[in-house]
């Protein structure tokens, strides 16, 4: 039994999580949820695989529930407690405590403070991980809680390496590599081949080429190729990659002039108009959608010449937070009538944002 602890965003870390278990074959049984975390009965492929979740911090085994789980904890010179639906260091202090009586007859121990009552990923790297165990305490309503060790982590240090380090960088614009991973387990499709054909400086055909698909971008402006090129032979040096990309000087809305095969699924992020100086109210909003619709339509009319039949589009379109603090996100009707079926949608944004991602997972019927 296993349990995974969701990132800043659970409704789209557990959407992920779901098309991440299709995508790669593994049989997992829901079994009970939270705010914060998801136990599922799985086989143990999902450790191996784990690496490849872009939206989760943790993967943890489950030991137990109860206090009485903690002799049935391995012993470690050194740990940390993590907390999961209850923030209390009172009961971190006891929890730590009791964890070190358990551990009396096998030797001396020592658990370390994190920043608050849980430890975040890159603390436990730093601290040796997984040398370094992490003790985790999932809690329920009721106050009873599961016992379980962490024994996967994300690693923020590569995420941030695949951002800052490359050599052409565009922060404002480029989408973050932890969400382009998650937006390519949002397709489902395990192998195939996958085109962003608004690929600016390449940060998800970076993803396409580190997870070894048959990977391919486009973009119109000829100098955001020859930025991706570059940091696409940085990342094949760094990584030590033999495959890379195809990428071609293209105009979305043209690109069967550009590719003559058919892609298992498109995966990208448009120009989503230009910067926001303050909050619309919900008529602006609605008339900036509008506008860039009438250039998404001819897009995806253009995706439909390239996708094989059932294709995977992950697109992301913009809403916007309002002055009143709502979100408007539009209803679009006519994706139906090019034949794009809606299988999902998920917001992803931080409050400062005025123009927030409408995540759409759509399926080419053909």
């Amino acid at each position: 039994m296993y349990a995974v602890i969701f990132g800043k965003n659970p409704v789209l870390s557990e959407a992920e999580f779901y098309s991440f278990a299709k995508r790669f074959s593994l049989k997992v049984k829901p079994m009970e949820s939270s705010r914060y975390w998801l136990l599922f009965g799985s086989s143990p492929q999902v450790e191996r695989y784990f690496y490849w979740l872009g939206g989760s911090l943790k993967l943890v085994r489950i030991v137990g529930e109860g206090e009485e789980a903690l002799k049935d904890l391995e012993y470690a010179k050194l740990f940390t407690v993590s907390l999961y639906g209850r923030n209390d260091w009172q009961f971190w202090r006891k929890l730590g405590s009791e964890i070190k009586r358990e551990f009396k007859e096998e030797g001396p121990a020592k658990f370390f403070k994190p920043a608050k009552t849980y430890s975040m990923p890159a603390e436990l790297i730093l601290k040796g991980f997984p040398e370094v165990k992490d003790f985790v305490f999932l809690f329920r309503e009721d106050r009873s809680f599961l016992v379980g060790e962490t024994i996967k982590v994300t690693d923020p240090f590569e995420l941030k390496k695949l951002d800052v380090e490359r050599p052409v960088q565009k922060p404002i614009l480029s989408i973050p590599p932890r969400l382009a991973r998650i937006m390519v387990n949002l397709t489902e499709i395990r192998k195939g081949s996958f085109l962003d054909p608004f690929c600016g400086i390449g940060t998800v055909v970076q993803e396409f080429v580190l997870q070894r698909l048959d990977a391919h971008g486009s973009d119109r402006d000829e100098e955001q190729i020859k930025a991706a090129k570059k940091n696409l032979t940085w990342l094949r040096k760094e990584f030590r990659l033999k495959n890379s990309a195809h990428l071609e000087v293209c105009d979305a809305r043209k690109l069967k002039h550009c590719f003559r095969q058919r892609f298992d699924a498109i995966v990208t992020e448009p120009y989503l108009g230009k910067p926001l100086k303050g909050n619309p109210s919900r008529s602006e909003a609605i008339k900036l959608a509008n506008e860039l619709d009438r250039f998404y339509y001819p897009v995806f009319e253009s995706f439909a010449n390239v996708l094989k039949r059932n294709g995977r589009v992950v697109f992301v379109f913009p809403a916007y937070k309002l002055s009143g603090g709502r979100i408007y996100r539009k209803e679009r009707k006519w994706l139906g009538k090019l034949g794009f079926e809606i299988l999902g949608r998920y917001l992803d944004y931080e409050e400062r944002h005025r123009v927030v991602r409408d995540i759409h997972v759509l399926r080419y019927r053909g």
